[in-house]
């Protein structure tokens, strides 16, 4: 009598990987890169219906770029913790942000802040010259932008070593997201109005310039991975962040105003503690070791 094969238990529906769920949970974080897009879309759209007459259109294009920094967070986010990372998210989103945070951001800098303005000091020929410096800066900002995303994703381990200690937790130059906020932001302060006044425009040159040379500069600006969402968290966390969206809804245009901007001069603060701690704290010098002679 031949001997009974062995029974295996049949595994249960509900315990069988899903290959639906498993496509699902990869699209959902190219769901949150395809409304990065569309952000930047709108943005690019408003921009060129925008003009002195109508600045609301500056004001939207800003508010797109925003809520696109907020999707552009999320979808990485949402990758991480569903162990849905891959390449083509990667890329999708790498491409993503040279439109949302560098196109659509420089388009409006120059739009915003150099096409609209009037004639200075009834020279006509200064005007000209400024609109050209700002077309020259605002392309600046987008090559800045283009050039981070493509050594970030060249680089074999995009970590601080200088200044800092290497981690996580922080940015090789600032992130071009957060240039194009410092962007949106300053616009929706202004409620839209375009710039009308020299040194205003001369204000703005600078700010761009300064914004680009930050995204390919060495700076370490905080990352903000450190903060598992995953774990539990102090109580007072949630209500700080409870009243951070509320003040954001009531009085966005200073909130973000001044979150774009302490974030920005973030790196130079941290990169002027370094210098001020390494010229008090020198290196000791490294001596030779003399011959012996016999």
């Amino acid at each position: 009598m031949e001997p009974e094969a062995p029974v295996v238990p049949r595994r249960r529906k509900e315990d069988r990987p899903s290959g639906r769920l498993r496509k699902g949970m990869y699209i959902l974080p190219s769901l949150f890169t395809a409304a990065n897009i569309a952000m930047g879309y709108y943005a690019i759209l408003q921009v060129t219906h925008a003009n002195a007459a109508e600045p609301w259109h500056f004001d939207f294009a800003a508010k797109a770029i925003g809520f696109a920094v907020l999707f552009d967070g999320l979808d990485g986010r949402i990758a991480r913790m569903t162990r849905t990372s891959s390449n083509f998210g990667r890329e999708l989103d790498s491409l993503a942000d040279v439109i949302t945070f560098g196109v659509a951001p420089a388009l409006l800098a120059w739009m915003w802040g150099f096409r609209q303005l009037p004639v200075f000091l009834g020279s006509s020929e200064l005007t000209g010259k400024m609109i050209q410096f700002g077309s020259i800066s605002s392309f600046l900002f987008l090559m800045a932008g283009a050039s981070r995303l493509a050594r970030f994703n060249i680089a074999l381990n995009p970590q601080p070593s200088n200044p800092g200690r290497p981690g996580k937790k922080y940015f090789v130059g600032m992130p071009i997201p957060a240039g194009a906020g410092v962007i949106a932001a300053v616009v929706h302060f202004s409620g839209g109005d375009p710039i009308s006044s020299l040194w205003s425009c001369i204000t703005w040159m600078l700010i761009i310039v300064a914004a680009g040379y930050l995204m390919v500069s060495t700076w370490r600006f905080y990352s903000f991975k450190d903060i598992d969402f995953r774990s539990r968290q102090p109580f007072q966390l949630v209500i700080l962040l409870g009243l951070l969206f509320a003040a954001v809804w009531v009085f966005s245009q200073w909130v973000l105003f001044i979150i774009a901007l302490s974030y920005m001069f973030s790196g130079v603060f941290w990169r002027l503690q370094w210098i001020f701690r390494r010229k008090r704290n020198p290196s000791p010098p490294q001596y030779k070791e003399a011959s012996q002679t016999s």
